[in-house]
């Protein structure tokens, strides 16, 4: 029995649950505007207990990452993902998100085949470019806009 790809569309329309677009946007906003407001609640923190402004700025991503990669080890940024959707992908969880979940699911292949060589799956390509758009960036720089 031959199926057209109307009827195929159809069929996977029926089977779809509904998405109720309003809520997951309301739900990805308040979540990750409580990610971006939970970052600067840490660096008032941070700027209390005396740190300067350039150590500040170095510590919210870095206590952002942690938090996402404690959460991912966890289990529980998932949990959380499903319900805030796009909101999780806060730049700094979401990419800390991708490193550690690849690395947790192909610890039982060992250490350094496993954890060590999946973990770099997608933060490896985001390394390289960074740094050769870096590269790139400082000689157009130096050569024409100094």
């Amino acid at each position: 029995m031959a199926i057209t790809g109307g009827e195929y569309s159809r069929m996977a329309k029926r089977a779809s649950p509904p998405t109720n677009k309003i809520k997951n946007g309301i739900f990805a906003f308040l979540i990750g505007g409580f990610i971006c407001a939970l970052g600067e609640g840490f660096g008032i923190i941070y700027e209390r207990i005396g740190l300067d402004a350039d150590e500040v700025k170095l510590m919210i991503p870095v206590t952002l990452i942690v938090i996402a990669a404690v959460l991912t080890a966890l289990g529980v940024f998932d949990d959380i993902a499903y319900y805030a959707g796009a909101g999780t992908i806060v730049p700094i969880t979401g990419f800390a998100n991708s490193v550690v979940s690849p690395a947790m699911e192909f610890q039982s292949e060992g250490r350094i085949l496993g954890t060590g060589a999946q973990m770099f799956r997608i933060a490896g390509p985001v390394i390289v470019y960074g740094t050769l758009a870096a590269v790139i960036y400082g000689v157009v720089y130096y050569m024409f806009l100094r």
